[in-house]
Order: C-alpha cells, then structure tokens, then sequence
C-alpha cells in the first residue's frame, strides 16, 4: 500500500496528537511529553519557544523523522506512529512540505532543480504539479510569487543571497500541494522588513493551495502574522533531561 493508499478518516484537524512521549537516546537525551495538540485545517499556528525547548523535536515527530515512544500521531487522519520508516518516508513525501532552518538546498543544482526535487519521491505531488504546465512550470511559478527574480531561477542555489535561498525552499516545500507545511525558524536570518513580505507571499500561497501551517520559532514578534500563537510549554506536559 502506498502513502496515498493509507486509511484516512475525515477531519477538520491536520495534525493530532494525543498522550505522546518521546526521548532521545543517552544518559543526557532530551525527552518531552505531550498530552494533546491539534492544527485545524487551513491554520497558520506560530509555536514559539526559545532554542533548546524542543521546537525541531516536535517537527520531527510530526513529519514522521523520529517516532514517539508512546502515543497518537495523526496527520491527515492517519495515524503514522506504527508505520515503518520507509512508511513514514513516503507519506511525509506525500503529504507534508518542510522548510528547514538551514533550508537544505543541493549547492550545484538550479533554484529550479531544487524546487522539483522532492516530486522525484512523490508521485501523487508530481502528478498535482504536472496539471496545468507541466512540474517546471509550477516550479517557475511558484518561484516567481514567491518573490525571485526571473534572472536567478536557473542560478545554482549556492550563488544565490540568504534571502533568495529561503524562497527555494518555500517553494520547494509547497510544490505539488502538500496539505501540511512545517517549517522551523525560516525567517531567523532576515531582517524586520524582509520577514514581513516573505510571510505575506508565503500566506498567499498556502491559502491558494489550501494548506495549513505550523511554524516554530523564538520571535515573538511574527505572532501578528499568523492565525494563532502558541507558546511551546503549552503544548508540552513535561521536558526534561534523562
């Protein structure tokens, strides 16, 4: 059964989680519990807390990387704790677009190359992206409202400014029109002025799309942007060290 096969209910929440534990391995390992956190569908929920908390630990858990110790992880209304990885892997592919802190680009390859990356794993994305123009066609598109210049989309990634890689990755993680966007500080290397217009064409496009949004940060002051603002050590019961 492929990820698109998997048994969903219908839902209104995106994400559900219910009485979740997990621990990283080591006498020192970080360990959270979670009693209960939803994300409503077409959302765009700010989590914030302030690094070390267990930010990239929750996304983690949530885009099926690492699996909880005990507990209930719905995505979509599948829960995707007892899969296998490779399980895990696909639907993820499927279904969530991540943007990572770092943002993750292949240095060599286009702005274009990275943006159409992740259909190579996702057949059901790729076949979204191919209606109406083609998978390169959405990519440029996406590129362009997002806000890089016509000139740099067939630049390599590693020629491009700060500002211009985070917009790969934005459209890298929305292509293909994945319901769920998780994305983890994308913003902490730009200034007040350039975060606020990222978000802004970055909303326009999820609302284009449909897709909800959870992103973690430490800045308080994106919480005006966004739907709703939740602190971390609401959602986590217990976060200690073992």
């Amino acid at each position: 059964m492929n990820a698109g096969e998997a048994e969903r209910t219908e839902t209104r929440d995106v994400v559900a989680m219910a009485d979740v534990s997990f621990a990283w391995p080591g006498a020192s390992g970080f360990a959270l519990a979670i009693d209960r956190f939803t994300l409503a569908k077409g959302r765009k929920v700010l989590l914030l807390g302030p690094s070390g908390s267990g930010k990239s630990t929750l996304l983690s858990l949530l885009a099926g990387i690492v699996s909880p110790n005990r507990g209930r992880i719905e995505i979509l209304g599948t829960d995707i704790t007892p899969l296998s990885s490779t399980r895990r892997d696909r639907f993820r592919a499927e279904h969530v677009g991540v943007i990572f802190q770092m943002f993750n680009l292949l240095p060599y390859g286009s702005a274009l190359d990275n943006v159409v990356l992740p259909l190579a794993f996702a057949p059901e994305r790729r076949q979204r992206a191919n209606q109406g123009g083609g998978e390169a066609h959405e990519a440029r598109r996406l590129l362009l409202a997002l806000g890089l210049p016509e000139e740099r989309i067939t630049r390599s990634a590693g020629e491009l400014s700060v500002g211009q890689q985070q917009r790969v990755a934005a459209a890298r993680a929305l292509i293909g029109g994945p319901e769920l966007i998780i994305a983890d500080e994308p913003t902490s290397a730009l200034d007040d002025d350039a975060k606020g217009r990222f978000l802004e064409l970055l909303f326009h496009q999820l609302d284009a799309a449909g897709a909800s949004l959870l992103m973690v940060s430490h800045e308080t002051e994106l919480g005006q942007h966004f739907d709703e603002v939740i602190r971390l050590d609401e959602v986590i019961a217990r976060r200690e060290t073992a």
